[in-house]
């Protein structure tokens, strides 16, 4: 037979194999190997398992040996202890990703392929109360505070597993279009009407649009709001105490101007507490400076306690404060009203 050579013995010699060859068997793949993470744990989860297992077995060039394309029927002589090998991989491959219930009921079986089928006989049910299930699922799934990335995956997810159950047969028609954008617009609203209520007004802006965006679009719109008031919340809580620092620091500069004109009242603190017993020696000088002068006392209304303002000059006092600027000092206009209340 072509391809078999001997050593004298009779016993024909293993043909090598190229590294593109289905039976090539690669250092790393052996029989211990995990090639995915999920576990099999029955009909709630074997399409997933299917998917992520024919995934991995396509990535090794090994999905042939579940699906029938090779068999060792059809493999040479020379190579049918290589495909021995490979099928005793493969079937390793498989029961390792199964429960321990499942693993049991499997271990004896020494053919991937019928490993294989017998899965798709036992679990690939697709009556009526899973489609109900996971349609259940999709319209009552909501954020809830958590992160927007996880919310869209687990959505996307129960999509793609509702869609695997009740995928149409294929059609170019102009019906299959506009099928095809009814099920997206059903998908957004879906994705939309589970969002948490701080997104509401991106949600309404994105509803606005014309032509409405799909989903991965919207999502997209929704991260970068999420990331912006991320940023905005954070900023706005560095940046307000020093703002309120400062308001009442220009606040107490512009009464102290004011005061230097009027006088200033006993319990005045200045804002420099370093300089408190020069400038209490000014404030004695200026209240015994009213005091002592009638004529000051006459023109401004005051009596002998200067400091106290009245209800119509302390109503002025304010007025005059919220007109004027309060990164400024009082103006001097101001200062020159003050000293004629």
């Amino acid at each position: 037979m072509a391809g078999e050579t001997s050593d004298g013995s009779g016993v024909p010699k293993e043909t090598p194999v190229d590294f593109d060859d289905p039976l090539y068997v690669h250092p790393s793949d052996n029989t211990v190997t995990s090639i995915i993470t999920v576990k099999l744990t029955g009909n709630e989860n074997y399409r997933l398992w299917h998917s992520a297992m024919s995934r991995g077995l396509k990535a090794r060039n090994k999905l042939g040996f579940v699906d029938g394309t090779i068999t060792l029927e059809g493999t040479e002589k020379s190579k049918a202890s290589k495909w021995e090998r490979v099928n005793a991989v493969v079937c390793n491959w498989i029961l390792g990703s199964f429960s321990e219930t499942i693993y049991a009921s499997h271990v004896y079986s020494d053919n991937a392929k019928d490993i294989w089928d017998e899965l798709f006989e036992t679990y690939n049910k697709s009556d009526g109360s899973v489609i109900f299930n996971i349609h259940q699922q999709i319209n009552t799934l909501k954020q809830n505070g958590s992160a927007l990335s996880n919310y869209f995956n687990k959505l996307d997810s129960l999509w793609k597993e509702f869609d695997g159950l009740t995928s149409l047969t294929e059609c170019v028609c102009e019906a299959a279009t506009k099928l095809n954008d009814h099920s997206k617009l059903m998908k957004l609203m879906q994705f939309l009407s589970g969002l948490d209520d701080v997104y509401n007004q991106v949600k309404s802006h994105i509803l606005l649009m014309e032509p409405l965006p799909n989903v991965k679009s919207s999502f997209s719109i929704l991260s970068r709001e999420e990331s912006l008031q991320k940023n905005g919340s954070l900023g706005s809580t560095v940046s307000s105490k020093p703002q309120v620092s400062v308001f009442n620091s220009k606040i107490n500069d512009s009464r102290q101007g004011c005061y230097k004109l009027i006088g200033y009242p006993k319990d005045f603190k200045f804002k420099n507490e370093s300089n408190n017993k020069n400038k209490s020696v000014s404030v004695n000088s200026s209240f015994a400076s009213a005091n002592n002068s009638k004529s000051v006392s006459s023109e401004s209304g005051l009596g002998s306690d200067a400091h106290f303002l009245t209800s119509e000059q302390y109503s002025k006092f304010l007025r005059l404060i919220s007109e004027n600027s309060i990164g400024d000092d009082v103006s001097a206009t101001a200062n020159m009203e003050l000293i004629n209340i």
